[in-house]
This record gives C-alpha cells, structure tokens and sequence, in this order.
C-alpha cells in the first residue's frame, strides 16, 4: 500500500497564518499543494508569508482582519467566501492565553474578550465556512487548535478563561464531527503544548520563571519547534485521515505522560 499526502488543487483557510502555530500550518499545506487564504491583524507579516507561499508555487490569498472580535470574523469569513469561494480544508489557528491573571482578580470584560479569540473565533469560522462545505457538498477538513492546557491545568500561571476555552474547543470538535460525519466533512482538534512561538518567547523574556518551570515538566527537555505542527496538518488535511474524526492529537514532547 502506497500513501500520498497530496493537496493538490484543495484550497485551505488559515486564522492566524503569518506568524508562529499558523504560518507553519499554512506553508506545509502549501507544500503538499494547497492554495492558501490567510488571515491576521499584522499586514506586514502576512504579506512575507504569501511571498514564501507563492515561492512554492501556491496561490494565496490575504486578509487582515481581528478574528478575536466576533462580529468582525462573521464579516471577514463571509468576504472570503465571496472573494475566494469555499474551502476544502479549514484551520482555526487563532488563539492564545495573553494575561497571567489569578482568577479572583480576573475582570470579566477580559474573560469574554479572551474567550471570544479562542472560542467564539472557532465557532463563527466553522458555522460559516463549514456551512458552505455542507452546500458545496464536497466533503472537507476542521482542523481546531486546542491545546494540552484543555485537557490539564497549567502551573503557577493564570488566565485561566485559556483552559476553560480551549477544553470547550475540543468538545465542539467532537460535536462537528458527530454533526458533520453524513456530509463527509471531519473535525479534528491539534493540542499542543508549549512551542516556541513569538508570544511565548516574550512570555520568556518577561517571565522566564513559568517557562522554565514549563519546560522542566518536558521529557524532551525542550520547547517545541512550530514547524512539527505542519506534517500534523497536513495529515488531518489529507485524505489519509478520511477515518479520524473527533479526535484531540497531543503533541507536547511527553509534558501530559507525566
């Protein structure tokens, strides 16, 4: 038996896909032969992605927009559909834990905020692209970055609206894939731990004590290199993955063995 991860004449939506997680995601989908539409807030950096997309010989195609703010995504997704067209392969990227506040001293205006860019951003982008997956009728692939803090707690870190979302994240996942199976399209949630992103090497720079501490729970040693998401992706974006549904792949070089 032979496998073949090509993508040839898909096209992949990638929240967050200039910087970190997201940009990595979206050049290995680009480099199994995927067409490629991005969003972020930072034009600049989205703009250097698409020049290393296109370097591949991918389309690409760029929107600068804050997917944290739900009305603002519900407007974003629809453009795409409208400029682009639908998606064969659909990635909520964004996300990210930003405070380190003890939960007693938590406003909730930042609670919602929080759980707006790492919840709702999820769901808005799944009802709206996946709805037009449906119509399509075509089949397709949810990929949702969830995290290992959606399945344990972190240590002497707060923020804690970050766990509360992303273990929502996974449960949603299994609830599109459960909803979503007679239409042939699946859902899959990616839950990584701590890699070595541009947020969290500020974190480290500003902290270095919780990412240290973090560190020192990794069988590996070590924090994990952003490009080790791609193949993952690229995995559950193939048709290789056609039976995996409903899953919550780990990848976290050993920190949840312990």
């Amino acid at each position: 038996m032979s496998y073949c991860f090509d993508l040839s004449g898909k096209r992949a939506f990638v929240t967050g896909g200039s910087r970190g997680l997201g940009r990595e995601m979206a050049l290995a989908l680009a480099q199994a032969g995927a067409d490629i539409a991005m969003v972020a807030r930072n034009a600049e950096a989205l703009d250097k992605t698409a020049v290393d997309i296109r370097g591949i010989g991918r389309n690409v195609w760029t929107f600068e927009a804050d997917m944290g703010q739900p009305v603002e995504a519900e407007a974003l997704c629809q453009r795409v559909l409208d400029e682009v067209g639908t998606f064969d392969i659909v990635v909520n990227n964004v996300g990210g834990r930003r405070v380190n506040v003890p939960t007693e001293e938590l406003d909730l205006a930042t609670w919602q905020e929080l759980m707006d860019l790492n919840l709702t951003t999820t769901f808005v982008c799944s009802r709206i692209l996946g709805r037009a997956m449906i119509a399509a009728g075509k089949g397709g692939r949810i990929i949702n970055l969830a995290s290992i803090n959606g399945l344990i707690a972190g240590r002497g870190i707060g923020g804690r609206h970050y766990e509360a979302a992303k273990a929502a994240v996974i449960q949603f996942t299994r609830t599109l894939a459960v909803d979503w199976a007679k239409h042939g399209i699946t859902a899959n949630a990616i839950c990584p731990g701590i890699f070595a992103t541009a947020p969290n090497m500020k974190w480290k720079e500003t902290n270095p004590e919780i990412i240290d501490r973090i560190v020192a729970d990794i069988p590996m040693g070590k924090l994990g290199d952003p490009r080790d998401l791609g193949a993952l992706a690229v995995y559950l974006a193939s048709d290789e993955a056609r039976f995996m549904t409903g899953a919550s792949l780990v990848i976290d070089g050993g920190q949840t063995c312990l």
